[in-house]
């Protein structure tokens, strides 16, 4: 019986997250939120029948009841996230939300099959960060003095990561978190939203060279120490964010030919200086070279990859433990083994809908202020997603960074869901600015009206 429902269940997973998949994209063709709201609403039988399909393989492979708690419990969250955001924010972007649920939702099952204390962990952090970050689009709406802040954004910035430089613990050679009151953060995630705000504070009304260079000072500071702390997956992050930003205010291709050649030769000395990045390196090249030292980490996930084929293993199948840190560097593979290369295919393809969807909300919006820290928002979430997923399939060589939403990790998960309630405020000040030109557009048609009617000439009519 256990084997039937496995077999069954796997295939009723991958289709409800095509369903939805498709569904994502299809959003795409409205303009507006009222006419997907039937998507929508088909979005959210699908999420939650994939997240029901995945509970019952678990139940039927584990047979423990607190599974069965457990997952009662995810429902009531999630259902109460997707509902109250609905009501409190109706001018919100929904497609954004709903796939910030379902991406929580697929790393919540995996990290389940993984390790059951730390899927716990996570969950309450999770619930932790919604409560938070409800609060957060009202904010971002009602205070705009929030872009007058530019340098102490900067300021705060480079005294965080510095702090953690100077004063933080080392993991593996790298100074990435810090400890206070018994709790181990990483201060570069929350660095990468103050370093979002400082980058669109300063480039917004930036005018002249020196402006530019300033900023681009403060940016490099920030890149520099991270450097030093041997953080180098979340130094190239804010260099992306850094580059993109820069091109996207000020529309000249030759300062993102100037960013990208800076890149490339500071890479090159980055992998003299470093030798932890050359064994990466080697490891990319030829991780079956050294595959009991080196190559372990990487050649394991690319067996748990091809071994999952289409449609998986079946959670509890597969070996994903076999992989060192596999619930946070390398949460794809054990996703690719267990449901599938169709199931892990189709969930990059969500995380791309959620990166076209925050450019989407910028392209539209008036104020450079918060079209650049949206899509910054979106380069930052859709580079980080592309170093994960690219290094765990040998693509890129590794760079010890979270899958956003998936991947275990307390910070990186609350971070990334403040980033998306940013977002969503944006998203309100785009509805309001869409409501303001509508009423704009109907005062003029009413003037023109009168006008036509008393046979004067409406004011501005020679323009």
């Amino acid at each position: 019986m256990e084997l039937y429902v496995t077999e069954i269940s796997k295939y009723v997973i991958t289709f409800f997250l095509l369903l939805y998949t498709l569904e994502a994209f299809f959003a795409f063709r409205y303009k507006g939120e009222k006419k997907r709201k039937g998507l929508y609403m088909r979005q959210i039988i699908c999420m939650f029948a994939m997240q029901i399909a995945c509970f019952i393989q678990i139940l039927a492979r584990t047979g423990k009841a607190a599974y069965a708690f457990f997952f009662a419990f995810q429902i009531i969250v999630f259902a109460s996230v997707i509902m109250l955001f609905y009501i409190i924010y109706p001018e919100g972007n929904r497609l954004i939300i709903n796939n910030c649920c379902i991406l929580l939702m697929i790393g919540m099952i995996i990290l389940t099959r993984l390790s059951y204390e730390k899927a716990i962990k996570q969950f309450f952090i999770i619930a932790a960060s919604f409560i938070i970050g409800f609060f957060v689009p009202e904010v971002i709406f009602r205070f705009e003095f929030l872009k007058s802040f530019t340098w102490i954004y900067a300021a705060i910035g480079i005294l965080a990561i510095g702090v953690v430089l100077i004063l933080g613990t080392a993991t593996h050679g790298s100074k990435i978190t810090y400890t206070i009151g018994g709790i181990t953060f990483q201060p570069s995630e929350f660095v990468k939203i103050v370093f979002l705000f400082f980058m669109a504070a300063a480039l917004f009304e930036a005018e002249s060279i020196l402006e530019l260079f300033l900023s681009s000072v403060v940016a490099a500071a920030h890149v520099i120490i991270l450097v030093l702390s041997k953080d180098l997956g979340s130094a190239l992050i804010f260099f992306v964010i850094y580059l993109a930003l820069i091109y996207i205010a000020t529309e000249n291709i030759g300062y993102l030919a100037i960013g990208l050649g800076a890149g490339a030769l500071f890479s090159v000395v980055a992998y003299k200086l470093f030798p932890h990045i050359q064994v990466r390196v080697k490891a990319f090249i030829d991780p079956f070279s050294d595959i009991e030292r080196t190559g372990y980490q990487l050649s394991q996930s690319l067996f748990g990859i091809s071994s999952g084929c289409w449609f998986g293993l079946g959670l509890y199948g597969g070996s994903p433990q076999s992989i060192p840190y596999v619930e946070q560097d390398f949460v794809f593979s054990a996703v690719a083994e267990e449901l599938g290369v169709v199931f892990a295919t189709l969930m990059a393809l969500v995380c791309v809908s959620t990166f076209i969807a925050f450019m989407y909300e910028g392209y539209f919006l008036r104020d450079k202020f918060y079209r650049l820290l949206i899509t910054g928002i979106g380069v930052a979430y859709i580079f980080q997603t592309f170093l994960t997923i690219g290094g765990g399939a040998k693509f890129i060589p590794l760079t010890g960074v979270t899958l956003p939403l998936v991947s275990y990790g307390g910070t990186s998960v609350l971070t990334t869901i403040i980033m998306v309630m940013i977002a969503e405020g944006i998203c309100l000040i785009r509805s309001d600015e869409r409501y303001e030109a509508m009423e704009r557009r109907r005062r003029r048609m009413e003037a023109k009206k009168r006008a036509g009617e008393s046979g004067q000439r409406t004011p501005g009519q020679d323009e």
